[in-house]
């Protein structure tokens, strides 16, 4: 933990060091079969990043993989954001559950070389919802298909708090994210699926205190920002510190991102 702490408070020197600039953020657009809804869910994104600093740069799900390695190029972290999808059971050897919703193939694959150029070169990576499924799946991790739970996993987007996340202390989201010593947090939650097996890399750092479903993971490798959480921070980053502090440290990692 001490070793964890050091990282912490280099990271945040070099965060004050550092020029006034906005760092450019790829963002792939949710869902390439629900325009509606990637229409709808995006702007969300765009907010929360522009109003920690960054630069959101969308990330067509049309685009090639020459386009897209060019706007990875350009950028110095990744946002996978939530989907109307659920990541094909194939990629993890499980059968197809009967309430699991279609594949997508075309955002799958945009995460996947997002993902590749992140890990090639340690640019910071952000999961929220969906993208956090993305992650652990990429990261040769697996997933419990549909929660069965007395807790309202999808309760949607109008509910403001679903039920509440315990959050280990000694983890970047614990230390640097959640202000308070106590470290119980209020979520929302729009998911009917969630981390099972981890990926490689991958701890969780976070679940749900009544039924103990996942609600965040991270890296495990020092220097490299890596977070993912299960509810959607960009709905309430405006009036929610620990949902602002995810979009903040993000973009400071980013802004920082070669200097490590």
């Amino acid at each position: 933990m001490a070793v964890l702490k050091a990282e912490l408070d280099m990271f945040c020197r070099k965060a004050r060091e550092s020029d006034v600039m906005k760092p450019r953020i790829a963002i792939p657009e949710p869902c390439s079969y629900d325009l509606e809804y990637s229409g709808r869910a995006m702007p969300a994104y765009l907010r929360a990043v522009e109003a920690a600093g960054g630069e959101a740069i969308i990330i067509p799900l049309k685009s090639t993989p020459e386009e897209i390695a060019r706007a990875a190029t350009s950028c110095a972290a990744i946002l996978l954001p939530g989907s109307k999808a659920d990541v094909d059971p194939q990629k993890y050897n499980a059968e197809k559950h009967s309430a699991t919703a279609p594949a997508d193939q075309p955002r799958d694959s945009v995460d996947e070389l997002l993902l590749q150029d992140a890990y090639n070169l340690r640019k910071p990576v952000f999961g929220i919802c969906y993208g956090l499924q993305s992650l652990n799946v990429w990261r040769s991790g697996t997933l419990v298909q549909h929660i069965e739970s007395a807790v309202n996993h999808n309760a949607g987007a109008k509910v403001d708090v679903a039920h509440e996340v315990v959050v280990a202390a000694d983890s970047l989201l614990g230390l640097v994210i959640v202000p308070t010593q106590k470290k119980v947090i209020l979520v929302n939650s729009s998911h009917h699926q969630s981390a099972d097996i981890i990926g490689d890399g991958l701890r969780v750092v976070a679940y749900c205190t009544d039924d103990r479903v996942v609600e965040a993971i991270e890296g495990t490798t020092l220097g490299h920002h890596v977070i993912a959480v299960q509810w959607h921070p960009e709905r309430s980053f405006e009036k929610d510190i620990v949902s602002s502090n995810l979009f903040k440290t993000f973009v400071e990692a980013a802004r920082n991102w070669d200097h490590f």
